[in-house]
């Protein structure tokens, strides 16, 4: 009898201990390992804005969505004709490429435009361009100057 019974009660440990290692283990939601997995994941979207000084008027102003970018241009050039429109583009490290939609002289045209983007400045590209699919956009944006052109400064966006 002494020898069933030891069988038995090992057998009878070890349903146990497997019962109790099948429970699944649960995390409190909201944790803090939780919450840095979500934010992280999460892009932030911020709104830049950038101004020129001087006798000419630029203003730019950005809403960056991770690498989506969206904003409003406005172009007051001395003996030019002015111009303002919508941008949408992306965001590849700090150059922004984006389709400009802009109205001026009553014509609704869209072009192409490029800046890079500094802590405190934005700096627009210069390069050849051609027209494509009715609008004019970078031959090759790898060969486009920044430093020639207009440089804005970052300024508070106005509500």
């Amino acid at each position: 009898m002494k020898f069933t019974f030891f069988p038995a009660l090992i057998l009878a440990v070890a349903s146990t201990s497997c019962n109790n290692a099948t429970q699944p283990v649960t995390e409190t939601p909201g944790t803090t390992d939780t919450l840095k997995v979500v934010k992280e994941n999460t892009p932030v979207a911020s709104t830049v804005c950038y101004a020129s000084t001087g006798n000419n008027t630029v203003n730019l102003k950005l809403l960056i969505n991770g690498s989506s970018v969206t904003g409003n241009l406005l172009y007051n050039l001395k003996e030019k004709d002015s111009n303002k429109g919508d941008l949408t583009g992306t965001l590849k490290g700090d150059t922004l490429l984006a389709d400009y939609n802009f109205m001026s002289e009553g014509v609704q045209s869209t072009r192409q435009v490029i800046y890079l983007l500094k802590e405190s400045a934005a700096i627009e590209g210069y390069g050849d361009v051609e027209e494509k699919n009715g609008k004019m956009v970078f031959k090759n944006t790898g060969t486009v100057t920044f430093g020639k052109g207009v440089k804005l400064q970052k300024v508070n966006c106005e509500k």
